[in-house]
């Protein structure tokens, strides 16, 4: 039996997860999880925290962790043992959460992207947005804030509205003055908000479109994934461009990042005892 973590440092938090693993072939356990905004911390000392704080409530020492990997922005995170590429453990870490997923759609605090995978969590293909920031978490707080709404409140009050305005899908500036310019001829809070959530909907659509899926389940992960009111925009999006696949959320999407580093992590620890072994035969 062996213990792994697994530290996702994104551009709005930082998560981190400690796994317990058995012989090979058994589901590996969830032993433990904490997630911090970063509200202009510093990451790296958010992410010792996270590591202390998961090893405190699982009861263990650093000693009695295998293999430590960071993914996202980790890849200077100097007491971890490896780092892996946000794309693989975010799929990795979907297919732990919601077996039946065959694509990931990652919504970060600055961009979005589109994964499709196989049963086993291997990429077959993605599609990210542009540099543009309008399809992000942090476009969406800006909105938020100025509307003078919290952000559990967006998805309930999105999902209220009964007249969505449109808004400028094409960059987050266009966007914010659509914005203001909704305030000042008297829109409605939730018809603002389902009009974004419908805006950044149809980018994410059609970023699956591209992967080449056809069919099966689409795991939000990311920052967005618990937003109700995205996840309902993108599910009326993906009928009306009759697109034949499901999504859906998961309690944990925030973590999949996480939970695919913990994962990859156990992975190599295995193969590294293997070639070990093999060396000392």
């Amino acid at each position: 039996m062996i213990h792994t973590i697994g530290i996702d440092i994104g551009s709005g938090a930082v998560k981190s997860v400690l796994f317990r693993h058995g012989a090979d072939g058994a589901k590996p356990t969830w032993v433990a999880r904490r997630c911090e905004r970063i509200r202009s911390r510093d990451p790296m000392t958010l992410a010792r925290q996270g590591f202390d704080d998961v090893l405190a409530d699982a009861g263990l020492a650093e000693g009695d962790v295998a293999y430590t990997a960071t993914t996202g922005e980790g890849e200077n995170v100097k007491f971890a043992t490896g780092h892996f590429y946000s794309m693989t453990t975010h799929a990795r870490g979907g297919v732990f959460l919601e077996p039946t997923a065959r694509a990931v759609v990652d919504i970060g605090a600055l961009n979005g992207r589109a994964i499709y995978i196989d049963e086993r969590g291997k990429v077959l293909s993605y599609k990210m947005t542009s540099q543009c920031a309008s399809g992000s978490g942090q476009f969406l707080e800006n909105i938020a804030r100025y509307l003078g709404v919290a952000v559990e409140e967006i998805g309930p009050l999105s999902q209220s509205s009964l007249d969505p305005e449109k808004v400028s899908s094409i960059c987050a500036v266009l966007a914010e003055t659509d914005v203001i310019n909704m305030v000042s001829r008297g829109i409605a809070t939730p018809d603002i908000l389902k009009g974004i959530h419908l805006s950044m909907a149809s980018r994410i659509v059609k970023l699956l479109k591209v992967t080449g899926i056809k069919s099966g389940t689409a795991l939000l992960t990311g920052g967005l994934a618990l937003d109700s009111g995205l996840l309902a925009a993108i599910q009326e999006e993906m009928v009306n461009e009759k697109v034949t696949v499901s999504a859906m959320s998961h309690p944990d999407s925030i973590y999949a990042g996480a939970v695919g580093a913990a994962l990859w992590g156990a992975f190599r620890h295995r193969k590294l005892q293997e070639l070990e072994a093999t060396a000392a035969a």
